[in-house]
């Protein structure tokens, strides 16, 4: 059974001096089984809902869409937290790769266009317990 997290994202824009936070409902895939299946087969997803996938350390990985109905953002998670790249909107039933291209620590799967909606570029900070740097 996968197990369900709170995730909150601290969005830095530029220079402002106050920081805008959003909370995710996340669900943790760990285990290889959980990782192989992550979104595949779902219908949908909630708006402020995804899934996580968390690994022992910092590897470059890549993943496709084959078998998952949705279109996805891919948030790619470095060890310090801070988002190194976000694959947007990625093509559901595509076997194309998606790369972290650098070494990441998790990819936070949410729904297509949530990135843009909720203003998350790269360098943003994802804080979390599961990374280290969360409550």
């Amino acid at each position: 059974m996968l197990r369900w997290i709170f995730l909150s994202l601290l969005l830095l824009s530029g220079w402002a001096e106050a920081a805008e936070t959003s909370a995710l409902t996340i669900e943790l895939a760990t285990t290889p089984a959980q990782m192989e299946l992550g979104l595949m087969y779902r219908q949908s997803l909630p708006a402020d809902a995804g899934m996580l996938f968390l690994y022992p350390g910092e590897e470059t990985v890549a993943f496709w869409m084959k078998n998952t109905l949705i279109p996805l953002d891919m948030l790619f998670i470095g060890a310090d937290g801070h988002i190194r790249r976000i694959a947007e909107r990625t093509v559901p039933l595509s076997t194309a790769p998606i790369s972290s291209v650098d070494p990441i620590r998790a990819v936070l799967e949410i729904n297509g266009g949530t990135s843009e909606r909720l203003g998350i570029k790269p360098g943003d900070m994802v804080h979390s317990v599961q990374l280290g740097n969360g409550e």
